[in-house]
C-alpha cells in the first residue's frame, strides 16, 4: 500500500504552444476555446495533416551567450523561459539555495533531432556536416537539458526523461524524490519538444495523423494533429509559498502491452492513476477536475473514456485541450500539467475543444464547453507509447490545509 508523500508547492510555472507564448494567452485561448491548430506549413516535404506551431520561434534567437546551443528547440525552450517571470523565478530560488541545490529535471522525445535532420540535408559533396552545424553539444538527446542548465545557471543534479508523451509529466515524480531524500532543496521541472520531420513523418508512417484539425473523443475522429510546446515550474516545499498551488502526488506505470497501443483495459494508465491518489491520500470522489490524454487516436481516447467512465462519479470533471494545441509529444505531460494548475488557479475547467459528436464510451464526466467551477484537486493524464504511463495530482492550498 502507498503511503501519501508531503505535498510540494508550486512557486512558478509557465507554459508556450500554439495557443500563445505565457499563461494569460493560454488562459484566453481556453476560455474561448480557440485553437492554434494550422495545416502543415513545416515539414521539408508536403504532408497533409494540421499543426500546432509556435510562431515566436523564428523571431526569438538565443542571448549571444548562448548562441553555442543555437537549434529551434532551444529556442523554443528559451522562450518558454522567458514567459510568466520563470527566470526571476528561478534566480531567486538560486539565491535562496545556491545554484547546486536545485535540481534539472526536463522531459523531451525528440531533443534538437530537427537540428540533426538539418545538418543531413546540407551535407556537402564530401559527406560532411556543414561548419555552422558542426556542434555536438546540440546533437545530443541531453541537449535540452544541458542548455536550460546552462542558461539558468545551476550546476546542481540534471536529469533528461525520455519516455515519450508522458516525459514530462514524469518529471515530476523523479524531482519529488529527489526534494523528499534531500539531495535538493528545490527543482525545475518541464520539457520541451519541438516541430521535426522525425515525429511528423513517423506518425504518419502509423496512420495517426489526421487530415482534418484533431477531434479528441469524437465518434468520428480520424487521428491526432502535432504540435510543439515549452513549459516549465518551480518545485519547492511548502513552506516555502503558503498560497502557491501543490503537487500532492504522482502514478507511474509501464504495462508494456504494445509498442504504440495502449492496453485494451486500460490496466497501465489505471494503475498510474490509482497511485497517483494514494500518494496523494485522496479517493477517487476528491478529483474535480482531470485533464485528459485525449490524443484523439482512436484506441486511446476509447481506453481512456472507459477508464473514466467505470472509475469516477459524474461529479468530476473531465476533457482534453489537444484540439487547441495538437499532441505536443514530450511536452504533453507539462502542458496538462499547466492546464490543470490554470483550473485551480482560475476556477474554470477548459472545454473538450474539437468534439462535435461525443463517442459513446463517453459519459457525464464531459465537460464539452468551459465550466466556472471551484477546482480543489485536478488531475493530468499523460500516456506513452510502450504502455509507459504518468498521472499528476494538484491540489489547492487550501485543498491542502
Amino acid at each position: 500500500m502507498l503511503q501519501p508523500v508531503p505535498p510540494l508547492a508550486i512557486t512558478a510555472f509557465t507554459v508556450t504552444s500554439a495557443l500563445g507564448p505565457g499563461l494569460d494567452a493560454h488562459r484566453s485561448a481556453l476560455n474561448a476555446m480557440r485553437s492554434g491548430l494550422r495545416r502543415n506549413d513545416f515539414s521539408s516535404q508536403p504532408l497533409d495533416c494540421w499543426i500546432g506551431r509556435v510562431d515566436r520561434i523564428e523571431r526569438t534567437p538565443l542571448p549571444e551567450t548562448l548562441s553555442s546551443w543555437e537549434c529551434r528547440n532551444n529556442r523554443l525552450a528559451w522562450l518558454g523561459l522567458s514567459q510568466d517571470d520563470f527566470l526571476q523565478a528561478v534566480e531567486a530560488a538560486r539565491t535562496r539555495y545556491g545554484p547546486g541545490r536545485i535540481a534539472l529535471v526536463l522531459g523531451t522525445s525528440t531533443a534538437s533531432v530537427n537540428a540533426t535532420e538539418e545538418a543531413y540535408r546540407r551535407l556537402d559533396a564530401d559527406g560532411h556536416i556543414p561548419p555552422d552545424l558542426r556542434r555536438a553539444q546540440i546533437h545530443s538527446p541531453h541537449s535540452l537539458s544541458a542548455f536550460v542548465a546552462d542558461a539558468l545557471g545551476l550546476n546542481g543534479p540534471a536529469l533528461t526523461v525520455s519516455t515519450a508523451c508522458s516525459s514530462s509529466a514524469k518529471v515530476f515524480a523523479h524531482a519529488e524524490r529527489m526534494i523528499r531524500l534531500g539531495l535538493v532543496d528545490a527543482a525545475v521541472v518541464g520539457g520541451v519538444d519541438s516541430l521535426c520531420d522525425s515525429t511528423l513523418f513517423g506518425f504518419n508512417a502509423l496512420e495517426l495523423l489526421s487530415v482534418e484539425p484533431c477531434r479528441p473523443f469524437d465518434r468520428a475522429r480520424r487521428g491526432i494533429s502535432i504540435g510543439e510546446a515549452a513549459g516549465f515550474a518551480m518545485l519547492e516545499r511548502i513552506e516555502c509559498a503558503a498560497g502557491a498551488p501543490r503537487l500532492l502526488g504522482y502514478g507511474e506505470s509501464s504495462d508494456a502491452h504494445h509498442m504504440s497501443a495502449p492496453h485494451p483495459q486500460g490496466l497501465g494508465a489505471e494503475l498510474a492513476m490509482r497511485d497517483a491518489l494514494a500518494r496523494a491520500g485522496l479517493v477517487h470522489a476528491d478529483v474535480d477536475y482531470i485533464h485528459l490524454h485525449g490524443t484523439a487516436s482512436l484506441k486511446n481516447d476509447e481506453v481512456e473514456a472507459q477508464l473514466i467512465v467505470r472509475s469516477f462519479p459524474v461529479t468530476t470533471r473531465v476533457s482534453s485541450t489537444k484540439a487547441l494545441t495538437g499532441h505536443t509529444l514530450g511536452a504533453a505531460g507539462i502542458v496538462g500539467a499547466a492546464i490543470a494548475l490554470l483550473a485551480i488557479v482560475d476556477g474554470r475547467v477548459p472545454g473538450n475543444a474539437g468534439c462535435n459528436e461525443p463517442d459513446t464510451s463517453c459519459g457525464p464526466q464531459w465537460a464539452w464547453r468551459t465550466e466556472r467551477q471551484r477546482v480543489g484537486v485536478a488531475l493530468s493524464n499523460a500516456f506513452g507509447f510502450g504502455g509507459n504511463n504518468s498521472c499528476l495530482a494538484f491540489g489547492s492550498a487550501e485543498h491542502t490545509a
